[in-house]
């Protein structure tokens, strides 16, 4: 269960709808993404899963200012070529990767914590997904007010065990050179891998 893992608009002017928009906004519209692959299922073409998740995920995370959390000081010797490839490579992983383990619905609930904690200046809203049996999932998303907008720059499994770090481990060998091809070629494999139902 543990791979298991509606924007809310308000009824005023651009800037009021911002600044009324809570942190769990962003999780909300990203769980009702979810559901909507989870139901849609594995008869529905992969690529075409992706295609309907990908902006969801782009408005729900930073996903810049996580790849470059994970890869670190050696970010700032990549070139604007190396970044944008690389970020490309992880993109797509990362919608592979929620679409290939939210594949198929099975009663399924999403639970969103009425209140968020903070953390420093970040907030955490606290999630769980809930089966029809057995225990739930709890995911943790920080939350960071990110050029206007409420963006995710980590998950928490169980509260405390961070997306981020565990991927900067993984990452960490294919990057040791400076030089990220071997990153993106390796994101790129488990992209392809994902997409043909390899989920190991």
């Amino acid at each position: 269960m543990k791979r298991r893992i509606f924007l809310l608009l308000a009824l005023a002017s651009p800037v009021a709808a911002l600044a009324d928009t809570p942190p769990a906004a962003p999780i909300e519209a990203l769980n009702q993404g979810l559901l909507s692959i989870m139901h849609a299922g594995s008869s529905t073409p992969f690529a075409a899963r992706v295609e309907t998740l990908t902006p969801i995920v782009e408005r729900t995370f930073d996903l810049p200012l996580i790849l470059q959390r994970i890869i670190g000081q050696r970010w700032s010797g990549l070139s604007d070529e190396q970044r944008q490839n690389l970020l490309a490579a992880f993109t797509a992983f990362t919608v592979a990767n929620w679409v290939a383990n939210f594949d198929s619905y099975d009663g399924e609930k999403f639970e969103i914590a009425p209140d968020t904690r903070k953390v420093s200046t970040d907030e955490v809203v606290q999630t769980r997904i809930i089966p029809t049996s057995g225990d739930p999932t709890r995911l943790d998303y920080v939350m960071r007010h990110v050029d206007g907008a409420w963006k995710a720059v980590d998950i928490l499994l169980n509260g405390s065990i961070s997306r981020v770090a565990v991927q900067r481990s993984d990452f960490r060998s294919q990057i040791a050179s400076g030089d990220p091809s071997m990153l993106i070629t390796m994101l790129r494999d488990k992209t392809n891998a994902l997409a043909s139902g390899d989920k190991s």
